[in-house]
């Protein structure tokens, strides 16, 4: 594997090792996720939550805590570098790890749960300002692809694991388990990883500095467009999370088969993300994102419509989920990569910004089409083809006159990018 030299004059590690360890660090958020959704039952029959819809605040008070440090976490790392600032948030995510897993009510795992993904929200930060710091244009969409096929190969796992553990030792075992996971990560990054952040683009501390880059996320058209449009795309996911253990178990009635629905509806997201990685030089980011987003909105309307008409079952929830979450793949990847294509003086600031209302305003949506559950995936599937049909039109308002076009690619081969000599592929 070869090896560059970074403007620190630290050895960075070539490009399949900087990519896996990227996708590790997102992968903490997935495992702390997706792994507790076989624990749910066990949760709520051991502190005693009543109210099965509750269950959900398991999952849901992690995306909010996800989403209310991202504008702290940001700025730190246009200050302080990226590399000291990963390092405190992994470190705060094993130490709340530790206080869910010995959480005596369901209020405490709950402030345990936000205070996690507080801490966890860093990686969401940093691995999509690192590979800012290093890329542009369709090399970045394609890297940012290649994290996030390993990324997403973690929901095949997840619940699987989180199961595997179950059959052993209780719920509690699952966070001890996140808590090494982040301690290995933790010993990985401070080895390997170098400070990505170039000393020119290191920036103050000061209000208004920070308020000016923030207005400036905000402000500039693209940036804002495309994060309000993530915000809605990634709402279908949060409500697919927090309600699929519900459609399966309460819905279809075959909790026996949960591993096997997330397996075989993750793993074609992976493989998504693997073909994004390889198309999206050669299409461009525009032409594919748009794509993916317009197939998205009539995938999820067919679905709701099969669902509305009474002809819903286990098989074809999991094909038309599945064919879903491949154009979600798709989707996402070029959107909050169009959304920084603009940021990067300001890039820790502005993933932040994009972060957090992306994380926060999904949080909310999904949770709400999550609370609408009635025993059927009715109001689930209902819930998310009304975000994809927001996301697409916001889409449109965005870039009327560049819809489907093809991004101009940058100078340079995107197969191989400056400062990373070893081929992505």
């Amino acid at each position: 594997m070869f090896e560059s030299t970074s403007h620190d004059g630290v050895r960075r590690p070539g490009t399949r090792e900087m990519t896996v360890m990227l996708a590790g660090l997102m992968a903490l958020n997935a495992f702390a996720i997706d792994a507790m959704i076989p624990a749910l039952p066990a949760i709520g029959r051991s502190l005693n939550v009543a109210e099965e819809n509750h269950r959900q605040l398991v999952v849901i008070a992690y995306f909010i805590g996800f989403a209310l440090t991202q504008l702290i976490w940001g700025p730190l790392a246009d200050r302080f570098g990226r590399k000291p600032v990963l390092a405190a948030g992994i470190t705060l995510y094993g130490m709340f790890g530790l206080l869910c897993a010995f959480a005596g009510s369901f209020e405490l795992l709950i402030a345990g749960r936000v205070a996690m993904g507080a801490s966890a929200a860093v990686t969401r930060v940093l691995v999509i300002a690192m590979v800012r710091d290093l890329f542009e244009g369709e090399a970045m969409a394609r890297v940012m692809s290649l994290v996030f096929m390993v990324f997403m190969l973690v929901p095949v796992l997840a619940p699987n694991i989180g199961q595997a553990i179950l059959l052993v030792a209780s719920w509690r075992a699952i966070f001890l388990v996140l808590a090494v996971y982040a301690l290995i990560m933790l010993v990985w990054t401070s080895w390997r990883l170098p400070e990505t952040l170039h000393p020119a683009y290191r920036r103050s501390l000061a209000w208004r500095a920070m308020a000016g880059a923030i207005a400036e996320t905000m402000r500039e058209r693209q940036s804002r467009g495309y994060t309000i449009a993530l915000t809605l795309t990634f709402a279908g996911l949060v409500a697919y999370i927090s309600s699929i253990q519900q459609i399966i178990f309460d819905a279809f009635h075959e909790g026996g088969y949960i591993g096997v629905v997330f397996a075989a509806i993750a793993a074609p997201m992976a493989l998504a993300s693997w073909l994004n990685s390889r198309v999206v030089g050669r299409y461009g980011l525009r032409r594919v994102g748009h794509t993916s987003a317009a197939a998205f909105t009539l995938v999820t309307l067919v679905h709701a419509a099969i669902a509305l008409l009474g002809y819903e079952t286990l098989l074809s929830f999991v094909i038309l989920q599945s064919l879903t979450m491949c154009c979600f793949a798709f989707t996402s990847s070029n959107l909050g990569t169009l959304a920084m294509e603009h940021m990067a003086p300001i890039a820790g600031t502005a993933a932040s910004v994009q972060g957090v209302t992306s994380t926060l305003g999904a949080a909310i949506l999904g949770f709400g089409i999550g609370q609408a559950f009635d025993g059927t995936p009715t109001p689930f599937l209902v819930g998310v083809a009304v975000c994809a049909v927001a996301a697409f039109t916001m889409i449109v308002l965005t870039e009327p006159k560049k819809l489907f076009a093809r991004l101009r690619v940058v100078p340079g081969d995107p197969e191989d990018p400056p400062g990373i000599p070893e081929d992505l592929g």
